[in-house]
C-alpha cells in the first residue's frame, strides 16, 4: 500500500480506509515512518469515535497513541500538540454526555441541537472536521468539509418559533466573534481553500428523533 495514498485518503475524509490501511502496514513494519502514519490516522479515528459518541473506543485509541509516541521522534512537537488536542476532544465529548444527562435544560437543548445538526450534515455527505472549536472565548459549533469547501456552521436550537426565528440570534456581536474565530482557524491551519459560513436551526425538544432542521447555506457574515 502506497503511504502517500493513505495520506491522500486522510485529506479526503476517508478516515476508516486510511486507518485500516495504516494498521495493515504497521502490523508488519514498526519503523518510524509506519509509526508516524499509524499515529496520524489514529488521531483521525479518535476524533471520529468521539463524534459518533463511542467514548470508550476513543479512550482506548488515546492509550494506543501514547504508546506510539515512544517510537517516533517528534522534533517539531506536532505529535505532542496533537495529543493535547485529542485529550481536549475526549473531554469535550465527555462533557456533552454529562450535560445531556445532568445539565440544566437550556444546556441540554444546545448539546442535543448540535448533535442533531451534526447527524444531519453527515447524512447530507458532509465530513465533520471539528466540533466546539475554541479560539480564546469564541467558538465555532461545527466545522465540516463538503466537496472542496470548508464550512463553518453555527447551530441555533429552540423549542419553537413563537417569539423569534432561531437564526435571528446570529446578531452583530455573534457575527463579529465568529468572523474572528474563523480567521483564527484559517490562519492556525494555514488553509488556502474556499470556505463559507452556514447557519443550521434546530426546532424541537430534547429526545425528538425528527426535529425541524433548516440549513441556511452561505449565510451573510460581517466582513473583516
Amino acid at each position: 500500500m502506497d503511504v502517500n495514498k493513505i495520506y491522500e485518503w486522510r485529506r479526503q475524509g476517508r478516515i476508516e480506509e486510511a486507518y485500516d490501511a495504516a494498521r495493515q502496514i504497521y502490523a508488519i513494519d514498526k519503523g518510524e515512518r509506519a509509526s508516524s502514519l499509524m499515529f496520524w490516522t489514529a488521531v483521525d479515528m479518535l476524533k471520529r469515535k468521539v463524534l459518533e459518541k463511542h467514548m470508550e473506543e476513543a479512550r482506548k485509541i488515546y492509550k494506543a497513541l501514547e504508546r506510539l509516541m515512544t517510537g517516533v521522534e517528534d522534533k517539531e512537537g506536532w505529535m505532542a500538540d496533537a495529543m493535547k488536542k485529542c485529550k481536549a476532544v475526549i473531554k469535550s465529548g465527555e462533557t456533552r454526555e454529562e450535560l445531556l444527562r445532568h445539565g440544566p435544560d437550556h444546556m441540554k437543548m444546545g448539546v442535543w441541537g448540535e448533535d442533531m445538526a451534526a447527524a444531519y450534515l453527515q447524512e447530507q455527505g458532509y465530513v465533520i472536521v471539528e466540533r466546539d472549536w475554541h479560539s480564546q472565548h469564541r467558538d465555532i459549533d461545527i466545522i465540516a468539509q463538503h466537496d472542496n469547501c470548508l464550512v463553518f456552521i453555527e447551530v441555533k436550537t429552540r423549542r419553537n418559533r413563537d417569539l423569534t426565528e432561531p437564526e435571528e440570534a446570529v446578531n452583530y456581536k455573534k457575527q463579529k466573534n465568529l468572523r474572528l474565530a474563523i480567521n483564527h482557524y484559517i490562519q492556525y491551519r494555514n488553509l488556502d481553500i474556499p470556505w463559507r459560513f452556514d447557519v443550521i436551526t434546530v426546532v424541537g425538544r430534547v429526545g425528538d428523533e425528527k426535529p425541524e432542521i433548516v440549513h441556511l447555506e452561505d449565510f451573510a457574515l460581517l466582513c473583516g
